[in-house]
């Protein structure tokens, strides 16, 4: 299977290093200091459930000069950089091409679809502590690589089962979905949820899940996403925010979200899609959103990043 991966960072690394390890033609498209590193010595993930170097990886930071098309293309970087960098990887599309977005948050595909087109276009979600610990080598934290994807007619498609095929074969916990907007909406409510609480309290999740005041918050952050779902007429199951919670007690007590991360290193976030999201999403439906309007605008000064 040939995999174009648009975005080598955290979740697009350890994916893409584990498939090409399982025989897949795997191409990364990085940038920066991460492009030189990969070049230079290769890419190395660092993971409890098995480590994987790739020596000469197949790396560049210019679309073009790979040659299409390719079997599916995986998409994974931040979320302002989603049309633009859409757009630059039209040329490795094929007619039956797969196109595969592993970002964060609900809106994703609204932006992907009028660019690649609906044909291309599946939903997945990833699951798995991950980033760029110094350029060149991902740094996976706990156990945990599930991947769940799907078409958005719910068939189970050629393409969707050759790539199940190939990640179960690395060891990640892979599934396809027959409800893929219910999926991702299953994933959005943890996220957001996480994401809010560990970068307005500045902690990762052990000590919040500790105290029963921030645990509650927590427990309400999820409450008040799954509300918005169900208002957009996404059947997310009425436990959903507790199940959560409870899934949350089995995460090691350092699992945090890649938006305290990028908080702590004055990086840019990704709150307006994310919290931003659930307030914008809340009042088209006229249900409240007080938890997440507190965490977008609290982080709204930071939301370019120190440099900036």
């Amino acid at each position: 299977m040939k995999i174009a991966f648009m975005g080598s960072g955290g979740v697009g690394g350890l994916i893409g290093a584990r498939l090409a390890q399982a025989g897949c033609d795997v191409s990364f498209i990085a940038r920066g200091a991460h492009l030189k590193a990969m070049r230079e010595h290769g890419l190395l993930l660092e993971s409890p459930v098995g480590n994987v170097h790739l020596p000469k990886p197949q790396v560049t930071d210019n679309p073009g000069s790979l040659k299409g098309p390719f079997d599916l293309v995986i998409f994974a970087v931040k979320l302002w950089d989603t049309e633009a960098a859409a757009r630059s990887i039209l040329p490795l599309l094929g007619p039956d091409t797969g196109f595969m977005s592993l970002q964060n948050g609900v809106k994703k595909d609204d932006i992907l679809r009028p660019v690649v087109g609906a044909k291309a276009l599946m939903g997945s979600v990833a699951y798995m502590g991950t980033a760029i610990s110094r350029p060149g080598v991902i740094q996976h934290t706990g156990t945990m690589q599930r991947v769940v994807f799907g078409e958005y007619d719910g068939r189970r498609s050629r393409r969707a089962e050759s790539l199940l095929a190939f990640l179960q074969k690395t060891g990640i916990d892979a599934r396809i979905s027959d409800d893929i907007r219910r999926t991702i909406w299953e994933k959005f409510v943890f996220l957001v949820g996480m994401a809010a609480v560990t970068a307005t309290i500045r902690l990762p999740l052990g000590p919040i899940l500790a105290h029963p005041l921030t645990r509650q918050f927590y427990l309400d952050a999820m409450r008040e996403v799954a509300a918005v779902g169900r208002a957009h007429g996404v059947r997310l199951p009425e436990d959903i925010a507790e199940e959560r919670l409870a899934f949350s007690d089995t995460l090691p007590p350092s699992m945090t979200a890649s938006l305290q991360l990028d908080l702590e290193r004055g990086n840019p976030l990704e709150v307006e899609w994310l919290s931003g999201s659930v307030v914008e999403l809340g009042a088209a439906v006229g249900v409240p959103t007080p938890i997440h309007r507190a965490a977008r605008d609290i982080l709204i000064l930071h939301a370019q990043g120190r440099k900036a």
